[in-house]
């Protein structure tokens, strides 16, 4: 039996996450895809599952955490929320 092959894994990891990276509203796409082309793949695993987490929510809570003034309890969420909204 041939040994999975771990640039296909994350390939076809990186195409679920983009997926469901298309959350119906034009800005959220945009700030959730603008992350994982460029800060996803260098993140930590905690700040990766961070993120699956976040693709997880429902829009409009996504919407508050990205572009509105909710704040979200997990800590390693926050700073993931932060590296998307390029917050200090």
């Amino acid at each position: 039996m041939p040994l999975p092959d771990p640039a296909t894994d994350a390939s076809r990891t990186l195409a679920r996450l983009r997926w469901r990276c298309r959350r119906g509203m034009q800005e959220l796409d945009i700030l959730l895809v603008r992350y994982l082309e460029h800060d996803y793949e260098g993140a930590a695993s905690a700040e990766r599952e961070a993120f699956a987490r976040l693709l997880d929510l429902q829009d409009p809570e996504v919407f508050g955490y990205l572009l509105g003034p909710e704040r979200a309890a997990d800590e390693v969420l926050r700073r993931v929320i932060a590296r998307i909204r390029h917050d200090p």
